[in-house]
């Protein structure tokens, strides 16, 4: 495909030239994601004895808890699109098992996020429908402002009642309460303060990060809506790695069963149509 195939296509050999690009990147197990979501989620829980039992000291842990539960989210999201094993496959259970271990640093249920995140895709921007739009602000402070000082807690919940689905709200709602009495019990047992800076502190930062890099940046200013609108290419300062791979997140949401370590060779190859439709794709 030469860039005059791409400007001379008509909307219809556009169309096919993209879905043939697509697909060379899809069907491909996620073997990276995997590793990084089991391991990942061990090296947390590992934090707790050696902390506990002064291998670590309490301020590294800190810092490693932040860390890996900022790195928490993402295999779970590729679990969230089935790609480590569609439904009927006889793999299916371990793609669920990836999605819901993967986030157990993060205290959430993993159909609470599946579910929400479906609707974000559906609803990207819409501001009475997409479970994401809180996150739009103005600049970076306002984004950190309202993540810290104001947030909406309600919005999920709100969601997966608008979509019928009480029992994933329910199951949400006993993570958190499982999260909240196992902080009880540690602050109880005399571990406040491990308690406060392995879990409890590093979450609301993760979270923050989280937060910021996959709903803020590919969506702001947050107004457009439509499947070549409604996100964007970016280049971060902390590269693609430091941005949670979300510089490409604009392929994820036009293919979502790309896994997430191939976005940018699709972004790559897809970037030339992408132009031509006008897509915004920074200075990537």
């Amino acid at each position: 495909m030469t860039s005059a195939d791409v400007h001379t296509a008509s909307a219809a050999e556009l169309d096919a030239m993209e879905r043939r690009i697509a697909a060379r990147f899809m069907h491909i197990f996620p073997w990276r994601m995997v590793l990084w979501g089991i391991g990942n989620c061990l090296l947390w829980l590992s934090l707790w004895p050696l902390v506990l039992k002064g291998v670590l000291p309490l301020w590294l842990g800190f810092v490693l808890a932040t860390l890996t539960i900022a790195l928490s989210y993402l295999p779970s999201h590729d679990a969230q699109h089935n790609i480590i094993a569609r439904r009927g496959h006889r793999l299916r259970w371990f793609n669920e098992f990836v999605g819901y271990f993967s986030v157990l640093p993060l205290a959430n249920s993993f159909r609470v996020l599946r579910h929400t995140h479906y609707e974000h895709h559906k609803y990207a921007n819409e501001p009475a429908l997409d479970p994401d739009y809180d996150v739009h602000a103005k600049n970076t402070w306002q984004f950190l402002l309202r993540h810290f000082a104001a947030p909406n807690l309600d919005r999920y919940g709100e969601t997966l009642q608008r979509i019928g689905r009480t029992d994933v709200l329910m199951e949400g709602i006993l993570f958190n309460a499982a999260y909240l009495l196992i902080l009880f019990t540690l602050a109880w047992s005399g571990y406040a303060l491990e308690a406060a800076l392995l879990w409890w502190l590093p979450r609301h930062l993760a979270l923050a990060y989280i937060r910021y890099y996959l709903s803020w940046m590919p969506h702001h200013p947050g107004e457009a809506t439509g499947r070549y609108r409604d996100t964007r290419a970016f280049k971060s300062r902390l590269g693609n790695i430091g941005s949670l791979g979300m510089q490409y997140h604009i392929v994820h949401h036009l293919y979502p069963t790309i896994p997430l370590t191939h976005t940018p060779a699709a972004y790559r190859a897809l970037k030339p149509i992408l132009e031509r439709r006008g897509c915004d794709l920074g200075n990537l």
